[in-house]
């Protein structure tokens, strides 16, 4: 298991759209990526126009190879980027613990 985290930093005033947009393309391009086993989407309290999207993959390479090299990748970015300030930063972290 692996996990995807992209802090995201979208333009002011945009947070309805950006939502409805993140939601769609997860729904419709995200979930239809090999390997995706879920996600969470939260939105920054202090920061407002911040977000952070966790992606669950069964590998690593289901992320940067099989999705982001993929057709599925222009999809998501067409539907998620227009509303970007910058390019989102993406880190991929391995499970060490976990509660039941």
């Amino acid at each position: 298991m692996i996990l995807e985290i992209a802090d995201i930093r979208i333009q002011p005033g945009q947070n309805a759209a950006f939502e409805e947009a993140i939601q769609h393309a997860l729904a419709t391009v995200a979930v239809h990526a090999r390997g995706m086993q879920g996600y969470s989407v939260t939105r920054g309290i202090e920061s407002p126009e911040r977000y952070v999207l966790q992606i669950v993959w069964a590998t690593l390479e289901d992320h940067t190879v099989g999705f982001r090299q993929g057709p599925l990748f222009a999809q998501w970015r067409a539907i998620i980027g227009p509303f970007f300030a910058a390019p989102p930063s993406v880190e991929h972290f391995a499970l060490v613990a976990r509660s039941a």
